[in-house]
């Protein structure tokens, strides 16, 4: 229990033989039940999990009321996905009813001693949904490798688009922890499965005006000598951006259009289509070259102004419509009086 919540942890592992034991060994004392999930890993993560998964249950005396077992092993025949073995312990945490539900990669990445800090705003009332943002401390967006910082920045902004969380950065974290009536509300079934899933969760959490927490995060832990990464960029970055263009017009239909009006909808959808439009018309005008060019071009281009600035209303009016949904919280916003033990 953390603050009268009963807390559990995900921790989705895929080939993380030599780390995902040491998760397990390492989970705080306040956590009451952790789902471990093998995504059909190829080495020997399964036997690692289980390995100590018993050892840390056969030391559990639970108390009255509490989860017969601390960590409770989950397996997937085929790799789904990181999304897809969160899905599989968010079920989980939803049939078992917990307060809230935190992350811990099985890659040993994130520190557990830091969980508490992404409980707090959910513990207080303040937020549904908290997540970590390497991006609120110049020291820690030094420490981010080059190349992982532009395309966390670009996958950064369109995310707000997607999401209308304007204020919100780093989307890509994976340290998180979410409420149970935010699980409960936000159509988790259909969540994104591949490494995206971050994102298609914000947008899934604005459509249902669920509050999200940007909690200040160290790149330091994080990127040690042992730091590794399963993404292929070449492949990550397209895949996800198109789906947040889907989200984008998704949450749009949704939340603005079949739910409620709101004029942002139609100046996004107006800007849109002027923009696209006018953008076709420069590129024809300039290869036309015929007597009508200059002409063309200017009134082309009148007309992509005024696209953008439709855009823009769009923008302001959608940041307006959510500034109320977010927060950010830096180290010493909340204080606690529960000790942070793993088991080491």
């Amino acid at each position: 229990m953390y603050k009268e919540n009963s807390i559990a942890v995900v921790v989705p592992a895929y080939n993380e033989e030599g780390y995902v034991g040491d998760v397990i060994d390492t989970i705080p004392s306040f956590v009451d039940v952790a789902y471990v999930v093998d995504d059909g890993s190829t080495d020997d993560t399964w036997n690692e999990i289980v390995t100590h998964a018993e050892a840390v249950n056969a030391e559990r005396t639970p108390e009255a009321g509490a989860y017969e077992d601390l960590v409770v092993p989950i397996r997937h025949d085929e790799n789904r996905g990181v999304g897809g073995a969160l899905k599989t312990g968010y079920a989980r945490a939803l049939e078992d009813e917990v307060d809230i539900t935190a992350v811990l990669g099985g890659d040993g990445q994130m520190n557990p001693t830091e969980l508490a800090k992404y409980l707090d705003p959910i513990a207080e009332g303040d937020a549904d949904y908290a997540k970590g943002n390497r991006f609120m401390k110049r020291e820690d967006l030094e420490a981010m490798p080059g190349f992982r910082l532009v395309g966390n920045s670009v996958l950064s902004y369109l995310t707000k688009f997607a999401s209308g969380y304007w204020r919100t950065m780093d989307p890509q974290n994976g340290y998180t922890a979410i409420s149970y009536e935010a699980l409960a509300s936000a159509d988790i079934e259909n969540m994104y499965e591949y490494y995206g899933y971050c994102n298609d969760l914000l947008v899934k959490l604005n459509v249902e005006n669920l509050r999200v927490a940007d909690v200040a995060c160290s790149a330091e832990y994080l990127y040690d000598d042992d730091w590794k990464s399963h993404i292929d960029y070449g492949e990550y970055v397209p895949r996800v951006s198109g789906m947040l263009l889907r989200n984008y017009f998704w949450r749009l239909k949704h939340k603005y259009l079949l739910r409620n009006f709101h004029p942002l909808a139609a100046f996004y959808f107006l800007g849109a289509v002027v923009s696209v439009i006018a953008s076709a018309g420069l590129v024809g005008s300039g290869m036309m070259h015929d007597g009508d060019g200059p002409s063309g071009l200017g009134s082309w281009a009148i007309g992509l102004l005024l696209g953008t600035a439709f855009l823009l209303i769009g923008i302001v009016l959608d940041h307006d419509d959510n500034e109320a949904l977010e927060l950010q919280v830096h180290d010493d916003t909340y204080d606690t009086d529960v000790p942070i033990e793993t088991g080491e």
